[in-house]
């Protein structure tokens, strides 16, 4: 994946904000002729081509925004955009996107009740801004992954959440875990305890509908643990490190699921997901002003696409080849025999840390711990 933040404007004033965004734009930000320059750059790390996101700030504050993402269509790139919960998510832009060629958006909710979501997100309305597009997109055919970020804030409110998203549909429901960077602050965090639980409700949910994470890179550990212990019909809470924050999740999850069958599809597609995305191993982020980040949430620049192509820096750089080495990677992380199927969130372990190798904070796993270690490798090979 290549993630272009287009702009830092954007008219919502988010408590977790990794772009600090602001109203207005800034005046060094790459102009249309340097997105043209960058999308010919993507192009250039060859095919299959990556998937191309247009994220912000908000991009549709971006005049240009429908004739950028025309072009980068054009060259045969799949296209995605990342518009927020405002006005001016609407039919007409939104069939302007279509209409462009881009088949994807993503959008973000963070409490299934305006009352959760709009306190999050800083501005009255935006939940029903999000919800109307939501429906919208769907009318009009656009495939959606829908982005909820856990905090202290919504933690119980997820089985609330999965029922929405049953009801009105998705591609994929993504589940963000908090980063500290921008305007996220550790304080807002979950218990490293509390992120097994999710992680371990994320896994229930995925039997229904169709489920990621986003800086949660220990769920990949979670789905071989559980899968495995489905397959042999033994009790999670005997061998996983659940607490009762699970059970509550999970208490709430089963009383949205009473009368749906689970879906294979759902859940086949999440075990057959891409194992290896992290932080520069899979995926790549271009600040507004064109400096190339290993990730939007890990903001320590490799170069600029001003001055040195995309792909030299991508395969080249110094800063990118380590965060592909899982065998230098620090503390519990460095000893973990998941570290090439998970190695932690980089962009987390940096921003409570300042080093990027460094453990990730917020997992609870002791290495070797899991029982059946020798059939799960299977599994992985």
């Amino acid at each position: 994946m290549v993630i272009w933040e287009t702009t830092q404007a954007c008219d919502l004033a988010c408590k977790h904000c990794r772009a600090e965004a602001q109203p207005n734009h800034h005046p060094n930000m790459l102009s249309f002729e340097d997105g043209k320059m960058l999308i010919d750059q993507v192009l250039d790390l060859g095919k299959p081509h990556p998937l191309f996101i247009l994220t912000g700030g908000d991009p549709f504050k971006r005049e240009d925004i429908f004739d950028l993402a025309a072009y980068a269509s054009e060259q045969g790139l799949p296209v995605a955009l990342s518009p927020s919960g405002t006005p001016l998510l609407n039919p007409e832009n939104l069939i302007k996107l279509k209409n462009v060629g881009i088949k994807t958006i993503s959008l973000s909710l963070d409490g299934s009740t305006p009352l959760i979501h709009d306190a999050f997100r800083g501005v009255e309305g935006s939940y029903d801004w999000t919800v109307n597009g939501w429906k919208t997109a769907n009318q009009l055919g656009l495939k959606i992954q829908l982005n909820t970020t856990v905090t202290r804030y919504n933690l119980f409110d997820l089985p609330n959440m999965f029922a929405l998203v049953h009801q009105l549909g998705v591609m994929t429901w993504s589940v963000f875990f908090l980063v500290p960077t921008g305007r996220g602050l550790i304080e807002d965090e979950i218990k490293s305890e509390d992120y097994e639980a999710v992680l371990n409700f994320i896994y229930d949910a995925s039997k229904y509908v169709r489920l990621k994470t986003t800086e949660g890179h220990h769920y990949k550990r979670v789905v071989l643990q559980r899968s495995y212990l489905d397959r042999n019909h033994l009790n999670p809470g005997d061998y996983m490190n659940l607490n009762g924050t699970y059970t509550r999740l999970r208490e709430g999850l089963e009383s949205h699921i009473q009368n749906l069958a689970p879906s294979s599809e759902a859940h086949e597609n999440m075990r057959r997901a891409p194992m290896h995305v992290n932080a520069g191993d899979g995926l790549v982020f271009i600040s507004l002003l064109g400096e190339v980040f290993p990730s939007g949430y890990l903001p320590v620049s490799a170069g600029n696409v001003k001055n040195r192509p995309l792909k030299d820096i991508y395969q080249q750089s110094e800063l990118f080849l380590a965060l592909r080495n899982k065998d230098v990677l620090k503390g519990r992380c460095g000893k973990c025999e998941y570290r090439f199927v998970c190695g932690g969130s980089r962009s987390r372990a940096f921003a409570m840390t300042g080093d990027y190798l460094a453990e990730e904070p917020f997992c609870s796993y002791e290495p070797g711990s899991f029982p059946f270690e020798e059939a799960l490798i299977e599994m992985v090979d």
